[in-house]
């Protein structure tokens, strides 16, 4: 007896409740003077707001260790609660749900010897998620993208689909569009 395949699932909506933890977006330790801030929005093909997206970060530590220290996820003893952070340790990893305007931030520290804070996205309706780079222009204009494959690849107008925007000094914008015109180059693993 066969039976027809099963049709698959989307990423969500669960993990809007699942995912995010206290002080997710915040990877940076607190009071630590080189934090940034790399913000942006979740857009939709149309160019509307994603209100329930999920955008994870991951990058070395500013001394270009990879290792990171765990932290994220602690435990209260007594309950088992997710706490989140100690809020001291540098662990290279967040988790930023958007909000009703679809809008995410991090704040973390520049990553060391890369040019690039990595990303996923979780959104409605994708039946996995999405990896990305953050390319940061600083690190970009300290020459630490010479021979970047990634960047090399690509034509003028998708490049900068991954290099964020300098708001001010410890800002950068990055906005995530999921499809349509100005698409944000995504990343495939097999």
């Amino acid at each position: 007896m066969s039976h027809a395949p099963t049709p698959s699932q989307t990423v969500g909506p669960f993990y809007g409740y699942a995912l995010p933890f206290p002080g997710g977006a915040e990877v940076a330790p607190a009071g630590h003077p080189g934090t940034v801030t790399v913000h942006g929005h979740v857009l939709d093909g149309r160019g509307e707001p994603v209100p329930d997206a999920i955008v994870e970060t991951w990058q070395p530590a500013p001394d270009g260790s990879r290792t990171g220290l765990p932290g994220s996820m602690r435990h209260d003893p007594a309950t088992g609660r997710v706490i989140g952070r100690n809020g001291v340790d540098f662990t290279g990893f967040g988790r930023a749900p958007t909000d009703a305007d679809g809008r995410w931030a991090v704040r973390t520290l520049p990553p060391g010897g890369v040019p690039y804070i990595c990303a996923a996205v979780f959104a409605r309706g994708l039946v996995q998620h999405l990896y990305t780079r953050v390319y940061l222009p600083d690190l970009l204009d300290a020459g630490t993208d010479a021979g970047d494959p990634l960047l090399e690849s690509l034509d003028a107008g998708r490049r900068a689909t991954l290099i964020a925007t300098r708001t001010d000094p410890r800002t950068y914008r990055f906005d995530i569009r999921l499809q349509g015109d100005g698409e944000t180059v995504f990343l495939e693993f097999s």
